[in-house]
């Protein structure tokens, strides 16, 4: 498809029933790093695409047209390809910027909000939310790192592109810090395998653009919101993600024992939010509509009856 500048974008989607939400990705990742969306009882059908420059999108023709407001308009053109008047809306990691930009610039086109670890703007004073770190030090070290990387951008090319992604690989990640050892080793492969493609002088170059963008003021946004945040999070801390939520009226906040990498270590969680978020949406409607609640549903899980034991925990 066509974005508003001419930019061709290429978009991705999935085929299963149910209703449509829309994926504001995390720069420069793939369908792949979705597993509760792709899974074939998801429930929902997914509309997304890849970033300017990546995975088969053209690079702009004015290579400055990479802000903010570019990416929003990328988020458009998705939806009126699909022929999406109006959806529920899910960001993560930078991508929380593109989603709570798009709720605030079209809101008749944004039904609720799914934000998973990350800020809705200013996404370098996010990183390393280190007790006593100022944010001005925060700022100076996502900003000036990213400087760094995109300058060694060729180097990390003839690294990253001969890296085998296998056993030892997923192991490696799992056990560094930035993701979390309960990621399934499968998952985190196939995720990763494409993402070490990336021609990453272009990839940070993105990042400066996109993390440039100021701090939101979400004041105007009244739709059903949830926020997902990582405890462990290195690259948006728990407080610069809940800190934002003050003026919404319908936010949900659940922080987790989790990394940035949350959509791949806990996809069924982010698959029950998801839902959870469809039903107050839902419940929106009616009420606007003056329509009767639907029929309660059966419970989902079968509750454990008699004592709990160690044994019992597990199977529950």
């Amino acid at each position: 498809m066509r974005s508003a500048d001419g930019t061709r974008i290429r978009a991705w989607w999935t085929r299963t029933a149910g209703p449509d939400v829309l994926l504001c990705p995390g720069l420069g990742t793939m369908p792949e790093a979705w597993p509760a969306l792709l899974a074939p009882t998801s429930g929902v059908r997914v509309h997304s695409w890849y970033h300017r420059g990546t995975m088969g999108s053209t690079r702009p023709a004015d290579e400055s047209r990479i802000t903010l407001a570019d990416h929003t308009d990328d988020a458009v053109a998705v939806l009126d390809a699909a022929g999406l008047k109006r959806c529920v809306v899910l960001g993560w990691s930078m991508g929380v910027t593109v989603a709570t930009e798009l709720a605030l610039r079209h809101p008749e086109r944004v039904t609720g909000l799914l934000l998973i670890t990350g800020a809705p703007g200013d996404s370098f004073e996010a990183v390393l939310g280190l007790p006593g770190l100022p944010p001005e030090l925060r700022r100076l070290l996502g900003r000036g790192g990213a400087t760094v990387l995109r300058a060694v951008g060729p180097l990390l090319d003839a690294v990253l592109h001969r890296v085998p992604v296998n056993a030892a690989t997923t192991f490696l990640l799992r056990h560094s810090g930035l993701l979390s050892s309960v990621s399934a080793p499968d998952t985190i492969g196939q995720a990763v395998r494409q993402f070490f493609q990336h021609d990453w002088t272009w990839y940070f170059t993105l990042a400066l653009a996109l993390g440039a963008a100021p701090r939101q003021d979400l004041t105007g946004i009244s739709c059903p919101t949830t926020v997902l945040a990582g405890r462990y999070d290195l690259l948006a801390s728990p407080e610069s993600v809940r800190r934002p939520l003050g003026p919404l009226p319908q936010a949900r906040l659940r922080v987790l024992p989790n990394t940035h990498f949350l959509p791949l270590e806990s996809p069924r969680v982010v698959a029950e939010e998801l839902h959870l978020l469809l039903d107050r949406v839902d419940a929106v409607r009616r009420a606007m509509h003056d329509e009767e609640p639907p029929p309660p549903r059966k419970p989902r899980y079968r509750s454990v009856r008699g004592p709990l034991t160690p044994g019992s925990r597990r199977r529950a």
